[in-house]
């Protein structure tokens, strides 16, 4: 039996299994096997938290196809709930190690010491091809590409994971399940990328959806908002400091001064449980 919990960070819901002492085996058929939504507890993958020589936690993630993602900042907030409202740290400020750099978790929030609130130092993001990667020779800033839709200007990004951001003047009625995948799959991404298709409502405000690699729309993905804000603020479209809408909650994000970029947001326990492995 596998003891898991349940939770979410704006509704970008994964399994959290505690694997300080011990890791389940084959964890992309795992997580393939859990994040089904019909036969399994359902989520948008699963994460394992770690020891780590280089950080207080080490984070794994796995999307629900079983491919392994970078980094995840949604996940990354709820991390940082389960190890403090466990009991497995008592700090504030909490550092994670991701296959995306070590990340620093500052708790922002807690009430009847539980923590409702995280925010995330993501890093730098970076424009480079090699970074993101791309197999452009130059940044990808708005770039025309051919879709199914017509052209559309894309602008790609590296937060962690590679992502490519399309500004639109709508959302809501964006038939995601054919353009996402279309889009991912263009040759101008050799590790496939996340997909944000985003809409401008203010200097300070845009909503975002957002098609991820294994896993299909989601209701959220900070590393996708990070780059969505840091995206528009280089077209000059918004400010370097913003609110993300999607569709399960808002997210904070500050591209800030010193080329950081930090995200605030909740981190939610749905349940826990115990899976019995059917493989």
């Amino acid at each position: 039996m596998i003891r898991f919990t349940k939770m979410h960070g704006a509704g970008n819901d994964y399994i959290y299994i505690n694997a300080i002492d011990s890791c389940p085996a084959n964890l992309p058929e795992l997580s393939n096997e859990m994040s089904d939504r019909h036969k399994g507890v359902g989520s948008d993958g699963v994460v394992l938290i770690m020891p780590s020589d280089k950080a207080d936690f080490w984070m794994r993630m796995f999307n629900a196809d079983g491919s392994e993602g970078e980094m995840c900042g949604n996940a990354s907030r709820c991390v940082a709930k389960y190890v403090y409202d466990k009991g497995l740290t008592s700090k504030r400020k909490i550092t994670l190690e991701t296959l995306a750099g070590i990340k620093v978790l500052e708790i922002t929030k807690v009430v009847d010491e539980k923590v409702r609130e995280v925010k995330v130092d993501m890093g730098e993001p970076s424009f480079a091809p090699e970074n993101i990667p791309t197999k452009s020779n130059c940044e990808v800033i708005d770039m025309p590409i051919s879709t199914s839709l017509g052209t559309l200007n894309l602008t790609a990004v590296g937060t962690g994971n590679p992502h490519g951001v399309v500004i639109m003047d709508s959302v809501s009625d964006l038939d995601i399940d054919s353009i996402g995948p279309e889009i991912q799959n263009n040759e101008l991404f050799p590790r496939k990328a996340n997909i944000e298709f985003v809409r401008i409502i203010n200097r300070n405000e845009i909503e975002m959806r957002v098609y991820e690699r294994g896993s299909g729309e989601t209701m959220a993905c900070g590393t996708g908002a990070c780059a969505s804000v840091v995206a528009t603020s280089r077209l000059g479209l918004t400010d370097r400091r913003a609110t993300v809408h999607l569709k399960g909650g808002d997210l904070q994000i500050h591209w800030a001064e010193n080329n950081h970029v930090y995200m605030t947001g909740e981190a939610a326990t749905v349940f826990e449980g115990e899976y019995e492995r059917r493989f």
